[in-house]
């Protein structure tokens, strides 16, 4: 395949993987997206092994690198529990990250084989590009790697601070512009390239320790973004345009993406980029629950009484639902509210679960129609008119200090204000705090009924209890 043809097979790989992110954008049409991205990644990879510079030998490595990694990637599909896909994405960024590292070293060492150059005479550009793809790549794969400490609770979700933490941060993205520099002027040294790479591998494990536990769907997105910038920078480099369109349209989606996450938690998104959001030190500080401490505790039964008189319902599904894999039973409990004429709806906040999309991803699993999914610029006018709400794992999405503690790290954070609907069920193993280390009000107000127990078990127990 002459060079016309392989552009034209990137042109066309590249507007499918527009139309896939089309695609992704809604849940009806997500799973076509899906499809479509796979048919483009197909043409590209096809025409990348048929392009007429391709030795017979590359193209052995090359398939032999997409067999191994492709059956790896279906291992670790196949058996992932849902729970855990969003320290499977993290560390899925690591390796674009480290991939990016190893390609830009590649390019250095021998240029004659990227046709940028020789040896201590790289092209001015390819120096630029390589550089931006070495420093995005190295933040991307140490950043990603503590992304997936976090979430796999290998390390404290918690934010890790320190005085001077935003100072020295903002002294070393400095350093590293000017070592980039310096790297670039000098034509490509070795010690300088080293030099960024510890450097760049170095930030991106002091941008993401201070992140907190509340924050870390943001983090998936900004890492996201990251990686697919630092595929762009290589793209440039090996004069790529798959890799190039690809990475740019990853980079710019999840920058969006971040943006809107940011603007649903009222975060900065600058303080995202610069690390340690969320928090401005020390430790997560607890929600004022003053006054009277004690709680109502209630049985399936109970709340099976308190449904079957309601008119209408809005179940709230958060991650103690996907730890249990509870869905199901969630909708089946729905199922038997409809037949009674209850109306039932979906209430999902935009950082429900661990990473954006988790709960919709989750509904969707079990069946549940699109229709009843709301959003929660949506959903939030309804509570007050709502007379029951069912609470089924969400905590820091739910807690009103979010509203009523300035001294409390969520405090600004748009909630589904649940709090307004005549009764809340909430489902939980215990009184312990949500994943931000903060402890939630609700479970104290008049209206609330804790439900302790595992969330599935007890949707299990509520099915049962409205049949009879």
């Amino acid at each position: 395949m002459n060079q016309s043809l392989t552009s034209f097979a990137y042109l066309v790989a590249a507007v499918l993987f527009i139309l896939a992110l089309r695609g992704l954008s809604h849940p009806t049409t997500s799973r076509r997206g899906n499809q479509l991205g796979i048919i483009g990644m197909g043409i590209a990879i096809l025409a990348t092994l048929l392009h007429s510079g391709m030795s017979l030998g590359g193209v052995a490595l090359i398939v032999l690198g997409v067999a191994i990694g492709g059956a790896i990637g279906t291992v670790a599909a196949l058996r992932i529990k849902m729970t855990a896909l969003p320290q499977l994405v993290a560390a899925f960024h690591s390796l674009v990250g480290l991939a990016a590292v190893f390609v830009a070293a590649s390019a250095l060492n021998a240029p004659q084989s990227f046709g940028i150059g020789t040896t201590g005479h790289i092209h001015l550009e390819s120096l630029v590009e390589m550089s931006l793809g070495l420093a995005i790549g190295a933040v991307t794969f140490t950043g990603s790697l503590i992304a997936f400490a976090k979430l796999q609770a290998l390390m404290s979700g918690t934010p890790i601070t320190f005085r001077g933490q935003h100072k020295l941060n903002l002294g070393l993205g400095i350093l590293l512009f000017i070592l980039v520099l310096l790297f670039i002027v000098s034509g490509g040294s070795k010690i300088l390239f080293t030099a960024v790479a510890i450097l760049a591998l170095l930030m991106g494990f002091l941008l993401i320790i201070p992140i907190g536990g509340a924050d870390m769907p943001v983090v998936v997105s900004m890492l996201n973004s990251y990686s697919g910038w630092a595929a762009a920078g290589i793209g440039f480099t090996i004069g790529n345009m798959a890799l190039i369109v690809t990475g740019a349209l990853v980079g710019s989606s999840g920058a969006i993406l971040s943006y809107i996450m940011c603007k649903g938690m009222n975060r900065s998104i600058f303080n995202v980029l610069l690390g340690g959001f969320g928090n401005a030190g020390g430790e997560a500080v607890a929600g004022t629950t003053s006054g009277d401490k004690s709680v109502k505790i209630g049985s399936a039964e109970d709340a099976a009484f308190i449904m079957k008189n309601a008119s209408k319902v809005i179940i709230v599904p958060g991650y103690g639902m996907a730890v249990s894999q509870a869905q199901h039973a969630l909708r089946e409990m729905a199922d038997v509210l409809k037949a009674d004429n209850i109306v039932v709806k979906y209430a999902i906040h935009p950082v429900a679960g661990r990473m954006p999309g988790h709960m919709n991803v989750l509904l969707a699993e079990a069946g549940v129609s699109y229709d009843d999914v709301f959003e929660l610029e949506t959903i939030n006018n309804e509570f007050a008119s709502a007379d029951v709400v069912y609470v089924i794992g969400a905590n820091d999405v739910t807690n009103p200090a979010a509203k009523t503690n300035p001294a409390s790290p969520i405090f600004g954070m748009p909630i589904l204000e649940v709090d307004k609907a005549k009764t809340v069920l909430f489902v939980k193993r215990s009184m312990a705090s949500g994943y931000s280390g903060v402890d939630n009000e609700l479970f104290f107000r008049d209206n609330t009924m804790m439900l302790f127990g595992d969330a599935k078990k007890m949707t299990e127990e509520i099915v049962q209890s409205l049949d009879h």
